[in-house]
């Protein structure tokens, strides 16, 4: 009876002293979608659920036909904070000019005017506390994060304040949002749950 070889253990498996950087992402074998690097640790993504797939489809279609010329909305795509933060927000929005070829696996965290992240289960933590802590250094204006309360989304607005470099709350919206910033925004946050609604939302 032969003994089968045991795989052997991908390289990202045991990080370096110091750990990862930004760079890394993009080079090292095999990384499992959508790996994030945060303080030099990379964060593995678990299953999704229907609503948070709901809420990314739903803000990354609204916020690109909503927004001007000179901004594009992209779901799913790192953002270069520092050298070991390297953040995916569900969707960002960036100044068109960030986009320099179709390429390009990043963008620079000086490009983003919004980051908006759904939270899952496993991710409350990273959403509430760390991640804000980190785009609000990185100068990024605006970060909403949306959670599911009870099968109805509810969508927290934070605006960077310039004289502390931190977020503070500008809104919570049940329903309905409408907000003047980054650009004007009026959405029906009953469509992320309602898979008719959605659609029509998109037909329009």
């Amino acid at each position: 009876m032969s003994i089968e070889p045991e795989a052997p253990e991908p390289r990202w498996a045991v990080p370096p002293v110091g750990g990862w950087t930004a760079d890394d992402l993009d080079t090292l074998p095999n990384l499992p979608p959508h790996t994030e690097l945060i303080d030099g640790s990379l964060v593995f993504v678990s299953p999704q659920t229907l609503f948070h797939r709901r809420a990314v489809d739903f803000f990354n279609w609204q916020l690109q036909s909503l927004a001007p010329p000179e901004l594009e909305a992209v779901r799913e795509f790192t953002i270069d904070v520092d050298f070991q933060n390297r953040p995916e927000p569900d969707v960002v929005v960036v100044r068109a000019d960030a986009v320099e070829s179709l390429r390009q696996t990043r963008f620079p965290a000086s490009s983003v005017l919004l980051a908006v992240e759904v939270v899952s289960d496993e991710s409350v933590t990273r959403d509430r506390e760390t991640k804000p802590v980190k785009y609000a250094r990185a100068r990024i204006p605006h970060y909403w994060r949306v959670e599911n309360k009870d099968g109805r989304a509810v969508v927290y607005v934070f605006e960077l304040e310039p004289a502390t470099g931190a977020y503070t709350s500008t809104g919570i919206f049940h329903d309905r949002m409408k907000v003047s910033t980054p650009f004007p925004v009026d959405l029906d946050l009953t469509a992320i749950v309602s898979r008719r609604r959605a659609t029509d939302g998109q037909d329009r």
